[in-house]
């Protein structure tokens, strides 16, 4: 049955989310290049914190879902992590020379309240640096995503999609949002069509997937329109 063999899928991997394009932006905006001490929220089973945390860095990771800190904390026992939300961070304030999210932004319903709390437990001078699916290209794919997943009509699908992405942004209001925040926000032209983006375009659009590609190559879109946002956030006050 699809709707399970999907959930499984999902459930079982290693990782979440583009695990390599991640890593590539983590490089590309200098964060390998000197220990930190870095917050992950939305960490689930630890593989990119265990990853920092092999790098050198002192590393703390949340998230909201016990199912997966349960994961983590027995694969990498030695990472120090917790069940807790984004918008109410249980670290004192200016703890974290770095915070990063990764799919993690458009789950959590009050965005202000959320980096609030990313700027209380930053140090002066520290950035977050996160990533999330661009509003109008994502909202098309979610529906598509619930229709395979869950078998869900298009009203259904969308009511989802407004559950679970509740907080998708454009290019214009994300930047917006970070610089009423307090962060002076920079984007990165991240490529994203790799193995994990090719298969998951194949999962759900079978074998439309690759014609799609062709034409409508995600790396190729003006920054506006690209499929994932992946910002360097600097704090500003």
């Amino acid at each position: 049955m699809i709707q399970q063999s999907l959930a499984d899928q999902e459930w079982e991997a290693p990782v979440w989310g583009n695990y390599r394009t991640n890593m590539e932006f983590l490089q590309r905006v200098g964060l390998l290049d000197k220990p930190s001490t870095i917050l992950e929220v939305g960490c689930g089973k630890g593989v990119l914190l265990n990853a920092l945390h092999a790098a050198g860095h002192t590393v703390m990771g949340i998230d909201i879902d016990a199912a997966p800190i349960s994961v983590c904390r027995s694969q990498f026992p030695e990472l120090k992590v917790k069940v807790a939300s984004g918008d109410s961070i249980p670290y004192p304030a200016a703890s974290f020379d770095v915070v990063v999210s990764f799919d993690v932004f458009e789950h959590i319903p009050d965005s202000d309240c959320h980096l609030r709390e990313v700027a209380r437990v930053l140090k002066p001078g520290g950035c977050y640096l996160l990533q999330t699916p661009n509003k109008w290209t994502n909202i098309p794919f979610e529906l598509l995503r619930n229709w395979r997943k869950y078998h869900l009509g298009p009203i259904s699908a969308y009511r989802e999609l407004l559950t679970d992405h509740c907080a998708l942004h454009s290019y214009w209001q994300l930047k917006r949002r970070l610089a009423r925040n307090g962060f002076h926000a920079t984007v990165f032209d991240m490529p994203v069509v790799n193995e994990y983006f090719i298969a998951k375009m194949h999962t759900y659009l079978g074998a439309l997937a690759s014609p799609m590609l062709a034409v409508l190559n995600p790396d190729r879109f003006p920054r506006p329109m690209r499929t994932n946002f992946y910002v360097k956030a600097d704090l500003t006050h």
